[in-house]
C-alpha cells in the first residue's frame, strides 16, 4: 500500500467518524448535544476536506480548479445526499413510509446521475 493511500484512508476514516458522530449528536434529541454535534460535524467535514488536499499533494496531482462543471457536481452531490437523508428520516424517524421511500429513491437516482455527469457517456 502506498503511503498516500494509507494517509488518505486514515484521515478519511477519522473525518468520517467525526462527521457521523457529530450528525448523530445534533440530530438525536435524547442526547441534548446539538451545538457540540454541529461543531464536531464541522470538524469532521474539515478533516475530510484536508484529506483530499493532502492526498492530491502526495500524489503530485494538480489542484482542483473550480469550474462550472465542478461546482455543479458538488451541488448535485449535496442535493442527492440531502434527499437521501430526508427520505431516511421520513421513513425511520417520522413514520412517513411511502413519502420517505419515494424521496430516498429520488436521492439515490440523483447520486447515481453523478457518474455520467462527471465521467460522461461513451
Amino acid at each position: 500500500m502506498k503511503k498516500s493511500t494509507f494517509v488518505a484512508m486514515l484521515l478519511g476514516t477519522i473525518g468520517g467518524i467525526l462527521f457521523a458522530l457529530g450528525m448523530c449528536m445534533a440530530l438525536i434529541p435524547e442526547w441534548n448535544a446539538f451545538r457540540p454535534g454541529v461543531i464536531m460535524g464541522v470538524i469532521g467535514a474539515a478533516m475530510l476536506l484536508v484529506m483530499v488536499l493532502v492526498w492530491r499533494r502526495m500524489e503530485n496531482k494538480e489542484p482542483i480548479k473550480p469550474s462550472g462543471k465542478t461546482i455543479g457536481a458538488i451541488l448535485l452531490g449535496i442535493v442527492g445526499a440531502l434527499l437521501l437523508g430526508v427520505g431516511m428520516c421520513l421513513t425511520m424517524v417520522w413514520s412517513h413510509m411511502i413519502a420517505g421511500i419515494i424521496i430516498g429513491i429520488a436521492g439515490i437516482v440523483v447520486l447515481l446521475s453523478l457518474i455520467p455527469f462527471t465521467k460522461g457517456l461513451k
